[in-house]
């Protein structure tokens, strides 16, 4: 599959120089961090949707109880601190005085009972977490209590992971069903959503939140001091990518946080720009299959499509040639970690056309329609989509390919519908390594059928074995346990890996404190 070219575009992008401002507007472009996301925000609640993007958001307007620093452990945030007792089956948290709501109320203990009973219901770590929940509750208005039916040391790790954390909302927001979308923001972080300027498709705003208390320890990871430093943050959508490129040339634009790879060249060569790996892990392409339609509810189709599937055809397709851009991982856990392995793994290395056709009429494939949705305005994932559907069409289905914006993707995948319905057969999506390292923490292994994430894949092997994996007695069996889950995610495949690539982000030199990080936030960055 061939990339888009965007190099006709203008051979200065890289090298044009900001025209001259007057003083009046150079102070007010100093008070504004003005950001391109990687994709259109267009749902305001994080429990709701794992976009990415969304996280983005959340990471602005919330906070949470515990967050991870740059090593992985968890660490209080909104607590103070905690205490485990009664064996590890009780666990308290105490609230750091003084904290409050956008809305000007205060925090309280119940607001987090709320906000995590909601997290937990669709989170696949919160899910995991509830089953050895006893009771959750408010001892008053600064502590917390969860009340265990086994220990569950994973607590604090669940609660404020670095994806889809338990973000705390105000208690009339918590107890908003969790299945039905939230259609206001209102936290306690450092920056507050301006309602009356979100335009979806176009631009989102956040201002600094004067009443937020920060803790007094340097930020570390996404634990820690998060200092608003900048009063303003916009985030323009700019779907095409040359001039989003022009606008970061021209000094526009501050932060680009997903430039297209086929630009870094070019915007490497302006001494006005810093072309960085900020992200602290890979970027791990999923292929997700729809498995209550036909014709992906058949096991045997959905091994078939595996057995073309070549990864190095959809890294190149995103980030280009250079392997130094990209990695094979023909495994469901995040390369490089403890748990990684490739036991079962050889249907992914498989890479045959001629195989997998063989395969899908052996497993009466019957010319069903498969309809894969692709995000035109968002250039990695729809590069994903464009080979998937073309090798779809290669192995012999019946392909239909639909383009739309991401937002309009995000909604569709909600739908359990058949495709005459207006529902879906394969979408794809990007991951954060440290959203696969971990039994608990991956969502695309979550396999309990109606409740599991987008796809919904029915396989009671895989959540067995994950929740061995949590009583798992030391690493050695734990090992063993994860080699034993990706053996059984090859068989019944509830969501093909496309490897990872290492995906930079742009920004002004005039910006200091960005920092490697997980996530992409926006604390602790000020413009000089």
């Amino acid at each position: 599959m061939r990339r888009r070219g965007f190099l006709a575009a203008g051979a200065g992008l890289g090298l044009a120089p900001a025209l001259a401002r007057p003083a009046v507007a150079q102070n007010a472009a100093a008070q504004v961090l003005r950001v391109i996301p990687q994709a259109n925000l267009t749902s305001l609640d994080p429990f709701w949707t794992t976009a990415v993007v969304t996280l983005n958001h959340g990471y602005l307007v919330y906070d949470t109880l515990t967050a991870v620093d740059s090593k992985g452990v968890p660490k209080p945030q909104m607590a103070e601190g905690w205490e485990v007792a009664e064996d590890g089956r009780a666990w308290t948290f105490t609230l750091r005085p003084g904290l409050r709501f956008h809305d000007g109320a205060p925090v309280l203990a119940r607001d987090c009972v709320a906000s995590v009973t909601r997290w937990a219901k669709r989170d696949a770590f919160g899910q995991v977490l509830w089953m050895a929940v006893d009771a959750l509750e408010a001892l008053d208005d600064r502590r917390l209590r969860f009340r265990l039916k086994a220990p569950f040391p994973y607590l604090a790790l669940a609660l404020g992971k670095s994806s889809s954390p338990a973000f705390i909302m105000p208690q009339r927001l918590a107890e908003v069903d969790a299945f039905t979308q939230i259609r206001e923001a209102v936290g306690s972080g450092p920056f507050r959503f301006i309602a009356n300027e979100w335009n979806p498709g176009q631009k989102a705003v956040w201002e600094k939140f004067a009443q937020y208390v920060p803790r007094e320890e340097a930020a570390d990871g996404l634990a820690g001091g998060k200092l608003a430093k900048v009063p303003r943050v916009e985030w323009t959508v700019i779907s095409d990518p040359a001039t989003a490129a022009a606008a970061m040339s021209t000094g526009e634009q501050d932060y680009w946080e997903y430039p297209l790879h086929d630009l870094l060249p070019m915007l490497k060569r302006s001494r006005d720009l810093v072309v960085q790996q900020r992200l602290t892990e890979g970027t791990y392409g999923c292929l997700r299959l729809n498995h209550l339609q036909k014709p992906f509810d058949n096991v045997g189709i959905r091994r078939a499509v595996a057995m073309a599937v070549d990864q190095r055809d959809y890294l190149r397709a995103v980030a280009g040639e250079g392997t130094d851009a990209w990695g094979e991982c023909p495994g469901v856990f995040t390369c490089g970690t403890p748990l990684s392995n490739e036991t079962g793994s050889e249907i992914l290395k498989t890479r045959n056309v001629e195989q997998a056709r063989a395969a899908l009429k052996a497993a009466g494939y019957n010319g069903e329609r498969v309809v894969v949705v692709a995000p035109g305005d968002y250039p990695q994932i729809n590069a994903l989509s464009l080979v998937t559907a073309d090798l779809l069409q290669r192995i012999g289905m019946n392909v239909e390919l639909v383009s739309t914006d991401w937002g309009t993707l995000v909604q569709r995948r909600t739908s359990r519908e058949p495709v005459e319905k207006g529902g879906w057969s394969v979408f794809h999506t990007t991951s954060p390594g440290t959203s696969l390292n971990l039994p608990p923490i991956h969502l695309m292994l979550r396999a309990n059928g109606k409740d599991a994430w987008f796809g919904w894949p029915d396989d009671p092997e895989i959540e067995r074995l994950r929740a061995a994996w949590l009583q798992a007695a030391d690493a050695a069996e734990g090992k063993r346990i994860a080699d034993a889950l990706n053996a059984r995610a090859m068989q019944t495949i509830p969501y093909i890996p496309l490897g990872f690539y290492w995906q930079p982000s742009v920004w002004r030199r005039g910006l200091a404190g960005v920092q490697p990080s997980s996530s992409t936030t926006f604390w602790n960055i000020e413009k000089t």
